[in-house]
């Protein structure tokens, strides 16, 4: 899932980018430590954040060196060099001018940027940031030396595991599938030793004699709860960059892509274009995959609730990975089953056939429907006639069983896929009789 991936050169360091999108402007994103431009597609809360931003830019997202895709640094990587990186992946695209969105670390560089160079930039958006990630003087935001050192020993014996998640993203810390996801992500990350390295670069920013040096259009973002990094970091830069917005919206969580996302992208958008769209992504034409497991309930009352829990985990991990193998888009997973999408019907049948086998290693059974059609993609999800025929669909199939609507078997006409006559149905609250169809397989 995702854009492709291309490489940038700085010298002999190679910069993993992607971009997204066709609108006339430009959005560089940096991420900061917690950066891979590939795996951040599997997460669909992440997917929907970087997809409502290139809907009004073109969106440049880059892992900086030492990060993710992108070459390990062989020594701390300075503020400076990593200007240059930017420069070089900005120079591989073509973005003569663009604004800036830099989150949590990466924004002392992004700051450094838009002071060092103005015709470069024509916005600066700042989320989660700093000017001094120490405290120093009267500046009493930043971190003391004991924070510190437990933040340094916690990267270095526990990177990797997901326990950085209570403090980025404390609303997800009972949402085992996100905590699986974010351990993953962690790790691709960077290595113990490269993250160890990266953050005590980092600890030595400070860019507040830079701030009033800043001349473009900025605006501040800040969750007033946010368990990560307080507000009085993000109202510190405001108050001394000219001109600077401030916005603070509710909100615990320091990542910018849980809990109220769709509010930090508003502001952004009406930033940089002067209106908000809302978050209706429109109209299009995708294949609806609906699976449930099969006697739940009494699989349920028969293991109890922590081991019943425990392999509900288990089952949308595996969902997650064929999803993540197929191109399938996550929607939702209430209860005990799986709304997802896909812009190809073959790639759902595969990965409907891939969910049902591969869930049998856990003593599951899954029913699954498929079907094409178009529906509705919004903040809360999806929804239209299509979804409503996917889910009749779903709860019509038996055991072990992927159901499809003649529409799905009809487009993947001569790719191999057998299909075995299933009748013709009524579907509750949907017009007309529906002929099925049970995959082989």
């Amino acid at each position: 899932m995702g854009p492709e991936t291309n490489y940038a050169k700085n010298g002999n360091i190679h910069i993993a980018y992607q971009t997204l999108g066709t609108a006339n402007r430009d959005l560089v994103y940096l991420a900061g430590i917690f950066s891979h431009i590939e795996l951040q597609w599997e997460n669909p809360l992440y997917e929907r954040f970087l997809t409502r931003l290139s809907s009004f830019a073109r969106l440049i997202m880059l892992d900086m060196r030492g990060v993710g895709l992108s070459d390990r640094a062989q020594q701390l990587p300075l503020l400076e060099d990593q200007m240059d990186d930017l420069t070089a992946v900005l120079d591989r695209v073509g973005a003569n001018r663009t604004a800036i969105f830099g989150a949590s670390q990466a924004g002392p560089m992004a700051i450094l940027y838009a002071a060092s160079f103005p015709q470069k930039v024509d916005g600066l958006v700042l989320y989660g940031a700093y000017a001094s990630s120490q405290r120093r003087g009267d500046y009493s935001w930043g971190r003391d030396p004991e924070w510190i050192a437990q933040f340094l020993a916690q990267l270095e014996q526990r990177w990797g595991q997901g326990t950085f998640l209570e403090q980025v993203a404390p609303s997800h810390t009972g949402d085992a599938v996100f905590q699986e996801w974010w351990a993953r992500f962690e790790r691709y990350s960077s290595s113990p030793g490269n993250a160890l390295a990266y953050a005590k670069a980092h600890i030595n920013d400070d860019v507040r004699d830079l701030l009033g040096a800043v001349s473009v259009p900025t605006l501040v973002i800040q969750r007033a709860g946010d368990t990560y990094r307080g507000a009085g970091q993000g109202k510190y830069i405001a108050e001394r960059i000219p001109g600077a917005h401030y916005v603070e919206l509710q909100g615990r969580d320091h990542l910018p892509y849980v809990g109220n996302s769709d509010e930090i992208v508003d502001e952004i958008e009406e930033f940089l274009t002067g209106a908000r769209s809302g978050t209706e992504l429109g109209r299009v034409l995708a294949t609806i995959l609906f699976t449930d497991i099969v006697d739940s309930t009494s699989k349920a009352a028969e293991l109890g609730d922590s081991r019943w829990h425990g392999l509900l985990a288990g089952h949308n991990q595996m969902i997650n990975m064929q999803l993540s193998k197929h191109r399938g888009r996550l929607i939702d997973t209430a209860g005990d089953g799986v709304l997802a999408l896909f812009d190809g019907p073959a790639r759902a049948i595969r990965c409907a056939l891939a969910i049902r086998d591969s869930v049998h290693d856990l003593g599951l059974r899954v029913r699954a429907g498929l079907h094409t059609g178009e529906v509705e993609v919004g903040a809360d999800g999806i929804s239209g006639l299509g979804v409503h025929i996917g889910a009749r669909i779903a709860a019509l199939a038996g055991p072990d069983e992927v159901l499809a609507s003649r529409t799905v078997k009809d487009l993947v006409a001569g790719s191999g896929v057998g299909f075995q006559e299933r009748g013709t149905h009524d579907l509750k609250g949907v017009p007309d009789r529906w002929e099925l169809f049970s995959v082989s397989g």
